[in-house]
């Protein structure tokens, strides 16, 4: 049994991780995985957990935690009849499939390899957060067909290979095809279940080496359990301030500051 002397400082640092996670969530509307993995990491290399299975451990303990908030988040939505039950149906399966394969490649890839595909898809996402308008579009609705059946898995695949949910791939995606943000904010939430439930299940069944303490497969259970209390508290006061300020300097700020944890992974990753 790990001593408390270990457990201690990780609870400490986890506490204050799942609190800034679930403000930036409730605040800007974006998924707390992209918070959290980066977060982890630093965390855990910070207490001394440097094995070469880091990042997979702090992508599976993400996405563990973005089961219990999407679940609570779309049945939230649901109760307003925001979701889109017709694209949810639709995009099931291929999103499933992509997020299965997303964990068959997370095993086979050490954390060099892994930093590099997060900060290289997270300057993606910075791009559109500090950048993007809402009048861009790539068609009318969304695909269906043989598009569709690209885009779902790659949606799936792709948020395995960060650790996040629907949010940070899923809102764009519907917001380009013309989906009004409210139910695409609300259709991601179920993304986000279709993602972190059949990649978290392949996640306890792989082995790591030099895990934090109480990890089972590549999930962390101390890191879970803290993340998802603390955000779930902290994310309604996010929704608050969102209501009483403009956002959008502040989902500005956050697109330079996701750059800049980007490039760092990047700079991680070439061993600088």
């Amino acid at each position: 049994m790990p001593a408390t002397a270990d457990l201690l400082p990780m609870l400490l640092l986890l506490l204050g991780i799942g609190a800034f996670a679930g403000v930036i969530a409730g605040l800007l509307g974006v998924g707390g995985g992209i918070i959290l993995v980066p977060a982890f990491y630093y965390a855990f290399e910070g207490l001394g957990y440097e094995g070469p299975d880091l990042m997979q451990i702090c992508l599976a303990t993400s996405l563990a935690t973005i089961i219990v908030t999407s679940i609570r988040s779309a049945l939230a939505h649901n109760r307003k009849r925001a979701v889109d039950w017709t694209i949810l149906r639709g995009w099931a399966p291929g999103i499933a499939v992509g997020a299965v394969l997303g964990v068959l490649a997370v095993s086979h890839l050490r954390t060099p390899a892994l930093q590099a595909i997060f900060g290289c898809l997270a300057l993606v996402v910075a791009f559109y957060l500090g950048l993007g308008r809402a009048d861009w579009r790539l068609g009318p609705a969304m695909p269906v067909g043989a598009v569709r059946a690209v885009l779902s898995p790659l949606v799936g695949f792709l948020s395995v290979l960060m650790g996040i949910g629907g949010g940070s791939f899923g809102v764009p995606l519907m917001s380009l095809y013309g989906v009004p943000i409210h139910r695409a904010v609300a259709t991601a939430a179920g993304f986000g279940m279709l993602i972190a439930v059949p990649s978290v299940a392949g996640f306890l069944m792989t082995g790591v080496e030099g895990a934090p303490p109480w990890t089972f497969g590549s999930v962390n259970l101390p890191a879970f359990l803290v993340i998802v209390a603390m955000t779930l508290i902290t994310a309604p006061l996010g929704v608050r301030l969102a209501h009483a300020m403009d956002p959008t300097p502040l989902r500005r700020a956050f697109a330079a500051f996701l750059a800049v944890v980007a490039l760092n992974m990047l700079r991680k990753a070439a061993g600088y």
